[in-house]
């Protein structure tokens, strides 16, 4: 008996995946996604109420390529009878809850998706790929074939040094927030260590409890102040593929000079949230009354200790270069997250791929991994994409354009048509005319 083998793999299925997933559906290719969580669950930790997400409703998982998808947004609104609330919400942003809800709502519709199942290696043949999957429910493995893969293991949380031995429920990553919530609610003093938007959210929330619990609380940035995100016009644009065209034909250290350049781009707080935190702040301090609240920026905290019931953080206040301790009974990191890269894909293609440097691996315009020898059967990545592809890498938007150039590399044609010229500016001399 001949075995089947797909056009594509997909190895991962967060919102990336289970976008190119949605695509496929239309389409004449043939695909199957794993995943090792038991269904879709998109940052159930940080599923905060009253978050919006950053991006607008537009940005979901297929209108960029195919406004008249069944797997939309405005469809799903469409479905849920929720149009018309919609429609007098007059908001672009949706809550995050929401949009969680949407993309489980598409999960749910598509056959080739295959939870709770981790996959423990991929064989490179000569031709196609070997992709070997644990059933956890069963525990037992079974072996899929594919032209291609689609690597989509999105990122995992970046935690301090000698974090390992410290209490979870006590010092905790802000991807799981929601879970230990009510824990840090008992505690009087909280501090949030970071100072993006997944801080601000945090903190927020926790001021909002305050009103309820006799609680100190603390935020603690690395950065020179709590700056938003830069929302202007055409800051927008260096979301666009023409950008990451002209991004992509950097030099890798033109590219790491240029990231720099666009930090207000990558790492500021929405406006909204500040001006909900600043003015909560206000009404709480109306009339003289103590807020109960610190919030220090350019303060780098270098490392956590047990001490008492409670925990002493060793930080630099780095402008005055001053070292102090500072107590507190809980701590919240907003440390941000790194590229989860399977040990199996290290082991197994390490030696086959180019690398930029000792951690980033050489990726062409289009997604594929650049092997050192030529091939036809690709490793398409959509994780560890930043210094390759910039600050749009992480755009949920432009995840859409992302996956489309893959179905279409896949294709060898034109499935879904790639939208060129949508910048008003140019970014490279070579676009003088």
């Amino acid at each position: 008996m001949s075995k089947t083998i797909y056009d594509v793999i997909g190895i991962g299925i967060g919102p990336y995946n289970l976008g190119l997933a949605a695509l496929l559906d239309e389409t004449e290719l043939s695909g199957a996604f794993f995943d090792d969580t038991p269904r879709f669950e998109w940052h159930p930790g940080m599923l905060i109420d009253g978050m919006d997400l950053q991006v607008p409703f537009i940005a979901d998982l297929t209108t960029f390529a195919d406004p008249k998808s069944p797997y939309t947004f405005m469809n799903y609104l469409h479905e849920h009878n929720r149009m018309f609330p919609f429609f007098f919400h007059q908001q672009f942003k949706i809550p995050r809850q929401e949009y969680n809800h949407y993309l489980q709502w598409v999960a749910e519709q598509l056959s080739g998706l295959h939870f709770n199942h981790l996959i423990v290696d991929v064989i490179d043949h000569s031709d196609h790929y070997e992709v070997i999957a644990l059933n956890k429910e069963t525990e037992e493995t079974v072996s899929c074939f594919s032209k291609h893969v689609v690597l989509g293991t999105g990122s995992k949380p970046i935690i301090l040094d000698g974090m390992d031995d410290l209490p979870a429920n006590d010092v905790i990553h802000t991807s799981r927030y929601l879970f230990e919530k009510e824990n840090l609610l008992q505690s009087k003093h909280v501090t949030v260590v970071g100072s993006g938007q997944s801080a601000l959210e945090v903190f927020l929330d926790l001021l909002e409890e305050q009103k309820r619990h006799d609680m100190k609380l603390t935020l603690l940035s690395r950065t020179g102040g709590l700056f938003q995100l830069d929302q202007a016009k055409f800051a927008q644009e260096f979301f666009t593929p023409e950008y990451v065209d002209y991004f992509h034909s950097l030099s890798f250290e033109q590219r790491q000079k240029n990231l720099e350049t666009l930090s207000a781009l990558r790492k500021g707080i929405d406006p909204d949230t500040l001006t909900r935190l600043y003015s909560e702040l206000y009404h709480k301090t109306a009339g003289g009354k103590k807020s109960h609240v610190l919030i220090n920026p350019m303060t780098e905290v270098k490392s956590i200790e047990r001490e008492g019931t409670g925990y002493k953080l060793n930080c630099q206040q780095w402008q005055e270069e001053q070292e102090f301790s500072y107590q507190t009974d809980k701590v919240i990191l907003a440390t941000g997250y790194k590229p989860n890269i399977p040990d199996w894909f290290m082991e197994r293609f390490q030696e086959k791929i180019k690398w930029e440097d000792d951690k980033r691996f050489k990726v062409t315009r289009d997604y594929r991994l650049d092997f050192k020898e030529e091939r036809g059967h690709h490793f398409f990545t959509l994780t560890n994409l930043v210094h390759s592809h910039g600050a749009g890498a992480t755009n949920l938007g432009l995840a859409v354009t992302r996956n489309v150039h893959i179905i279409n590399k896949i294709a060898g044609r034109e499935l879904y048509e790639e939208q060129p010229h949508s910048a008003f500016q140019t970014f490279s001399m070579n676009d003088f005319s």
